[in-house]
């Protein structure tokens, strides 16, 4: 078995579980059979494409999670604040960014003078 293998299906689960899904009901969301995602866990599956990515994203897994696992990965803290601004509208992402400069720099001690 090759190490990207029990990679994969070691975060595939861990990220799974900590969202409260069953592998039946990921399996549901993604319009996939359930013994797709049994077989990764189980370190049985090297999914194509068009399931690996479904899969990542629903899941909200980094990418270096899985193929640089040995790499220094974001906090989980930076991860969550990513995602929830990947969801959020383009005049949203605008709305929040200086409040955001502003709290990041009210953080490191820096006057700001861009509000």
């Amino acid at each position: 078995m090759h190490d990207y293998v029990k990679t994969l299906g070691t975060v595939i689960r861990k990220a799974r579980e900590e969202q409260g899904l069953s592998q039946a009901s990921l399996a549901e969301k993604l319009g996939i059979d359930v013994r797709t995602i049994i077989n990764i866990e189980n370190f049985r599956g090297n999914p194509k494409f068009e399931v690996l990515y479904p899969l990542i994203t629903a899941l909200r897994i980094p990418a270096d999670r899985i193929f640089y696992p040995g790499s220094d990965a974001i906090g989980d803290a930076k991860q969550q604040l990513f995602w929830e601004l990947h969801n959020c509208s383009e005049s949203e992402a605008r709305a929040i960014l200086p409040a955001v400069r502003y709290i990041t720099e009210l953080l490191r001690g820096q006057p700001s003078d861009f509000l």
